[in-house]
């Protein structure tokens, strides 16, 4: 791998830095990747993307440490860093893995907002509760997080006031989870 990847003659001092930048985003997009798949319970996947993220980390590092002197390869390793952690973050959120509790307090019209959610197919609980104004119903929902846009939205059309949280659901047992629908 010494001579044959990286002897880039008279385009070196060009193509490095870029070869560099383009390693870094790569690595650091997996590394994302890799603590959202363990964060999420997929812990077979980490170790094998782990080890593809560790080689790339450690070839650039040492083409860096060939070049010492080369102050593009340093910007074009954090220039990488930056945008790897971008990318990673839109992979993550285009995968979207795993579910998430919806808790939602509407200002108004709470069973008809329950009504819509059940219509598109999402699992509701209501549960009467007393907010700081009196009483409220609290809906629940746990909802795949590739179906998460669909229901804030959906929140958002019937009460855009509505108080809202999103928690990431590590493990579900029983209970309703629609069926995704494309």
């Amino acid at each position: 791998m010494d001579g044959i990847v990286f002897n880039l003659g008279v385009a070196g001092p060009i193509m490095l830095p870029f070869l560099v930048f383009l390693a870094r985003i790569v690595d650091v997009s997996l590394g994302t990747l890799r603590t959202v798949l363990i964060a999420r319970g997929v812990r077979w996947l980490a170790p094998l993307i782990g080890f593809v993220e560790v080689l790339i980390w450690i070839t650039v590092v040492a083409q860096i440490v060939r070049q010492v002197g080369h102050w593009g390869t340093y910007i074009a390793y954090a220039a990488g860093f930056a945008c790897g952690t971008w990318v990673g973050m839109l992979i993550e959120e285009r995968i979207a893995l795993g579910t998430a509790l919806v808790r939602v307090i509407p200002q108004i019209d709470a069973d008809a907002l329950a009504a819509r959610l059940r219509s598109e197919g999402f699992g509701v609980t209501a549960v009467n509760a007393q907010g700081m104004q009196g009483p409220v119903q609290v809906l629940f929902t746990v909802v795949r997080r590739g179906d998460l846009r669909r229901v804030l939205d959906l929140v958002r059309s019937y009460n855009s006031r509505a108080f809202v949280t999103v928690e990431d659901v590590r493990d579900i047992r029983q209970g309703y989870l629609r069926v995704h629908r494309g």
